[in-house]
């Protein structure tokens, strides 16, 4: 399994960005799929989570309300929609396979598989 996210860049306080996270070589439907931050000098933090099959999603509690998770079936790809965004979200954003199968799981030792990150900044 493969994942190839993208999306990130510089943006205003306020305005939008959005994720993808593109995944090949296997099947979602039994597993979540999970999106997390690392800002510098902070370790790696849960943003948000789906569970493929059902497409129950996950949030931490800074982010909700502001942030949507998704997915495409057809593309195989998790989306993450970000709203409102503030200067405290700069980080660089990663997805990941979850490692629990349907359990949805917010710590990263949880995952097993990690796409690339993303850097997402965010100017006040």
């Amino acid at each position: 399994v493969q994942l190839q996210a993208s999306g990130g860049g510089l943006v205003q306080a306020g305005g939008s960005l959005r994720l993808s996270c593109a995944v090949s070589g296997g099947t979602l439907s039994s597993y979540v799929m999970g999106w997390f931050r690392q800002a510098p000098g902070k370790e790696r933090a849960f943003v948000a989570a789906i569970r493929w099959v059902d497409g129950s999603a996950y949030y931490e509690d800074s982010v909700k309300g502001r942030f949507t998770i998704s997915r495409d079936n057809a593309k195989n790809t998790v989306l993450l929609q970000m709203n409102s965004l503030k200067p405290e979200d700069t980080a660089v954003y990663s997805c990941a396979v979850g490692a629990t199968g349907l359990r949805v799981g917010k710590f990263a030792h949880e995952y097993d598989k990690w796409g690339q990150g993303a850097q997402v900044t965010v100017s006040s």
